[in-house]
């Protein structure tokens, strides 16, 4: 057989779909080796079989050569932990997560969430917050990014000395997971094109800047290659509420509500040292007595339980129920906390109060 016919007996069968153009692709056009640069030359891709109008898709190839297996390669990261208010409806993730596998696929891709509540900042930078001191050491990619093809800055941030490195717009998202982390050793912008996908418009930042650039950190491309280094000071802070104390009573917020309605607070345990099991609480306009309890299952059926939660934090919460559903809490809001002496009202207690408004919120807050 010669090299005409070899080629020939290798292509793909049509299927009865497609023009003649379409009848078929040989093997050593199938993409196989991923480029150390995204984006590098366009091209057309052909999609075989698919009907006419639809057969062309232009773009920038994320890997091509010969279907042949590639040899390994030594990683600097082989973790990307992975965040953002994409939702798993569309395609979103998945896009990000194949440019990421395209470029560097001997690195895992871990899903801490993707069901931040759109455009909350505030929501995903706690979120990553959480989990920060429990991720493998790697790459994190963060994205809830209203501003995304604004004049926000894409960036990358080294903590621990190069133990890690976050990815994502410096619009507040990384920032409490960087105080978490000891705070950060250097930051640069991500504005290196060649770094970066060949993209038709604007808003698809995680796709065309910071999958790219997680990807490609991976595989060992210093963090001064993909553009300028940013004065630390400059970096935009995260909105972390602080308690405060008033006529003798701990105000505070709910930082989260899980998908369980336990409400976490911005409460250390050391907040409430020296007061007794029950506390009295104030929230969503009405005063209710909380017993505080080591585990969800201490608490009665019906009783109020506040309990020290994984996180360190002190969370209110009902023993197999929502307690954000019973007392109509929501992340952001108020909740009042005082001491109770013992005697005092019993366990369950529920009396109608009055909010007092409380101070303007600070400039710059995203609440």
């Amino acid at each position: 057989m010669g090299y005409d016919d070899e080629r020939r007996a290798r292509r793909v069968p049509d299927r009865g779909r497609g023009g003649p153009a379409a009848q078929g692709v040989d093997d050593d056009r199938v993409p196989a080796h991923p480029l150390r640069r995204a984006g590098r030359g366009a091209h057309r891709q052909v999609l075989p079989g698919a009907p006419r109008r639809l057969r062309h898709v232009r773009g920038r190839a994320l890997h091509r050569g010969r279907l042949t297996p590639a040899r390994p390669r030594r990683v600097r990261f082989d973790t990307i932990s992975f965040l953002s208010d994409y939702g798993t409806a569309d395609e979103f993730v998945g896009v990000v997560k194949s440019v990421v596998r395209a470029i560097a696929p001997e690195v895992a891709v871990i899903d801490l969430t993707h069901e931040v509540a759109p455009h909350d900042v505030r929501a995903g930078g706690l979120a990553l917050a959480r989990a920060a001191q429990y991720l493998c050491p790697g790459v994190v990619l963060a994205v809830v990014d209203p501003g995304v093809g604004t004049d926000r800055r894409a960036v990358a941030v080294e903590v621990g000395e190069g133990q890690s490195v976050l990815v994502g717009p410096d619009n507040g998202l990384l920032a409490p997971a960087v105080a978490m982390c000891g705070g950060a050793s250097r930051a640069v912008e991500l504005a290196n094109p060649e770094y970066q996908l060949a993209a038709p418009g604007p808003t698809f930042a995680g796709r065309d800047i910071f999958a790219p650039a997680a990807a490609q950190l991976c595989l060992g491309v210093p963090l001064e290659a993909f553009g300028a280094e940013i004065d630390l000071g400059t970096l935009r802070p995260g909105m972390v509420p602080l308690t405060r104390l008033e006529a003798g009573r701990l105000e505070a917020e709910v930082l989260w509500v899980d998908r369980f309605g336990n409400a976490q607070l911005n409460v250390d345990p050391d907040e409430l040292a020296g007061w007794d099991d029950h506390v009295d609480v104030v929230a969503s306009g009405r005063s209710r007595v909380a017993r505080r309890v080591r585990t969800y299952s201490d608490a009665s059926v019906g009783e109020l339980g506040l309990l020290v939660d994984s996180y360190g934090l002190m969370s209110l919460a009902l023993d197999r129920a929502s307690v954000a559903d019973h007392l109509g809490l929501a992340p952001g809001d108020p909740v009042s906390l005082a001491p109770i002496e013992e005697g005092g009202a019993p366990a369950g207690a529920d009396t109608p109060v009055t909010l007092r408004p409380g101070p303007p919120e600070h400039p710059g807050s995203d609440r």
